[in-house]
């Protein structure tokens, strides 16, 4: 059953849809905010060649900020643990989970098809994954890095009941800068990317047509937080 509010006012969606799309420009530009005030220490920081570094972090992504949206909450969760495995290369485990209601092909940054009711799924896709990640810097701060992560699908109708179980395999390949803060205890992340499925079930009949339509792997931003210890 459709809400009442959305009935009396088809405009609400697409309004919704604007709003969620203004909060990801503002989270992206706090990174970019960021990265702009923390340009006058970077030579401070790279003018020596680190002697020690501390080997483990934990850490987030200021993506979490979506879950404030109140019409499409993805209820979006992650935790990052990772180790220095010297200076130049890192291994973190990464845990996470979130749902959606349109598909991952479609890129909410810059195509207008995202949160139109036409793309909806009948339904939403719930998924927990656990996955690894390697960084390899090779310039100051500047890094590439490989995520792998499998994921696990529930399927859900509009009524909440689940109506089927799904695998994924969901990779992402950045390039960023580590930016240091407040003398190396924290930590900075923005990055570029490209997202994708290399492997993926059988979808349900409704959600299979929808995914179909949109390709597989789409551009990423990213926007990485830690704590160092």
């Amino acid at each position: 059953m459709k809400d009442a509010k959305a009935i009396a006012n088809p405009s609400l969606p697409h309004r919704f849809t604007s709003n969620k799309k203004q909060m990801q420009k503002k989270i992206l530009l706090i990174g970019f905010v960021i990265l702009m005030t923390s340009t006058l220490q970077l030579k401070a920081q790279y003018a020596k060649t680190d002697t020690t570094y501390k080997r483990w972090f934990v850490g987030s992504t200021l993506f979490l900020l979506g879950n404030l949206d109140r019409v499409n909450t993805p209820g979006f969760a992650q935790l990052n643990v990772g180790y220095r495995i010297t200076g130049k290369d890192v291994m973190s485990l990464e845990l996470i989970t979130w749902k959606h209601a349109w598909p991952l092909g479609i890129n909410p940054f810059y195509n207008k098809a995202y949160g139109t009711p036409e793309e909806k799924y009948p339904g939403y896709i719930r998924e927990y994954g656990f996955g690894l990640a390697y960084q390899r810097y090779f310039w100051k701060g500047l890094y590439v890095a490989v995520h792998v992560m499998p994921m696990w699908q529930t399927f859900k109708n509009e009524n909440g009941n689940k109506v089927g179980n799904g695998f994924i395999i969901f990779n992402t390949y950045r390039a960023g800068y580590h930016v240091k803060l407040f003398k190396d205890r924290f930590f900075v992340e923005p990055s570029l990317g490209v997202a994708g499925r290399p492997y993926f079930t059988q979808m349900p009949d409704g959600f299979k047509q929808k995914d179909d339509k949109w390709p597989k792997w789409t551009p990423e931003p990213g926007l990485h937080v830690g704590y160092n210890f």
